[in-house]
């Protein structure tokens, strides 16, 4: 028997280097902010700061136009606005047109909420809901004050029945996109703690669909805002008297343009705080505490 002898591969070593580490420098973990690092993680300031900067531009335009007829400067406005409020007459008007807007936005977020309540109860409930927001949601709300001065009159009754419908959809559907945007796992969640019907919506559905909830209430009083100023503008009188829509109307007629810049800047201050203090309360009290925004 003839034997082969078979040569063996030689085996490959890999060489070794030797690296010297260089000493990492110690990072800083912690170290105290600044000062004005301190002021910006504060929103408030920030947005403060944001109106002064607006302000500051605002004055500086309105001087170099110098022509208080076509634009005033914001000291100048800021003087109307003082003067309106001293009167009582700003203060005034601005009673009338909340008054209007609360009672229309109660009743739109009413409606939203038959709606709502319609939709998530059955399958032709949530067709019913989408083929009317398809219908009227895209119609605006001015364009319903021919219809609202033949049904409802001169007066308070046709702002209302414009501003229901400038609030109606968009709280509807934000809050039944919120509502069918929760998890199945949250539901069977509850039902395993033993959690029914309204229990179960008050436990774990709302606190779920706040989100969409809060920003459809968001978007209701914006639409709302603006379709009274606008509804107020056409025919906002009403008993001898109207709101800021109203009192920004007769000033543009006699030509107080400061007047004018004073009732929208009275619009904007109303504004600024539904939405930085009562709102953020809101959110803050709710979402937040609730771990479900940062």
């Amino acid at each position: 028997m003839k034997s082969t002898n078979t040569a063996l591969p030689e085996l490959f070593v890999r060489p070794e280097f030797v690296l010297d580490p260089q000493r990492a420098e110690t990072a800083e973990i912690q170290r105290p902010l600044s000062f004005a690092e301190s002021l910006y993680r504060h929103g408030w300031l920030r947005k403060i700061f944001i109106l002064l900067l607006l302000a500051v531009v605002w004055e500086i335009y309105g001087r170099w136009l110098n022509n208080s007829l076509l634009f005033p400067s914001f000291l100048e406005t800021v003087k109307a606005f003082w003067a309106g409020i001293s009167s009582g007459v700003l203060l005034e008007r601005a009673a009338v047109s909340m008054k209007t807007l609360l009672i229309g936005y109660g009743l739109g977020i009413a409606l939203a909420t038959l709606l709502t309540t319609i939709a998530i109860s059955s399958r032709i409930g949530t067709d019913f809901l989408e083929t009317l927001t398809s219908m009227f949601n895209p119609l605006p709300a001015i364009a319903l004050l021919p219809l609202a001065l033949i049904w409802f009159g001169l007066g308070t009754g046709s702002i209302i029945f414009v501003i229901v419908h400038s609030v109606l959809w968009a709280v509807a559907l934000n809050t039944h996109s919120g509502f069918r945007g929760v998890s199945n796992t949250l539901r069977m969640v509850g039902q395993n703690y033993g959690l029914k019907r309204f229990s179960l919506v008050g436990s774990i559905l709302i606190p779920a669909a706040f989100p969409s909830i809060l920003t459809g209430l968001k978007v209701g009083w914006a639409f709302a805002w603006r379709t009274l100023i606008a509804a107020e503008l056409v025919f906002g009188v009403s008993s001898g008297s109207g709101g800021l829509g109203w009192y920004i109307f007769e000033n543009r007629n006699q030509l107080e343009t400061a007047n004018v810049f004073a009732g929208l800047f009275f619009v904007i201050i109303i504004g600024l705080f539904v939405e930085n203090f009562i709102f953020a309360t809101i959110e803050k009290r709710t979402i937040r505490r609730w771990g479900m925004q940062h």
